[in-house]
């Protein structure tokens, strides 16, 4: 029986959103929202947006997708790499390998 490979859990989550500047952040969240197919998000309340965000993050962890680390959540960079909204806060290494690469040759 073989175990599968290890998963990477590299980014935080909590250290992603510092990256935003605090004005962005409801705009950053509503859109992470609007990527995991939460209807409506743009016209919830502020309260309402954060409530689902944690929600989203918990199906992250409930799917294998993060782990939590205390208040934190630590997630596969490959998680977000549709996520275009999180793309300018991403360092270089953080970037799942896939993005920018769709396997065509020149």
């Amino acid at each position: 029986m073989s175990t599968p490979p290890a998963k990477k859990f590299t980014l935080s989550w909590r250290d992603l959103e510092a990256r935003v500047p605090l004005d962005d952040l409801p705009d950053f969240h509503r859109a992470f929202l609007d990527w995991r197919g939460v209807e409506g998000a743009s016209a919830m309340p502020l309260r309402r947006v954060q409530q689902r965000v944690e929600a989203e993050l918990n199906k992250w962890v409930q799917s294998g997708q993060a782990t939590r680390s205390g208040d934190d959540l630590l997630i596969e960079p490959a998680a977000l790499s549709d996520f275009a909204a999180a793309r300018p806060w991403l360092a270089a290494g953080e970037l799942p390998e896939a993005a920018g690469s769709d396997g065509s040759s020149g």
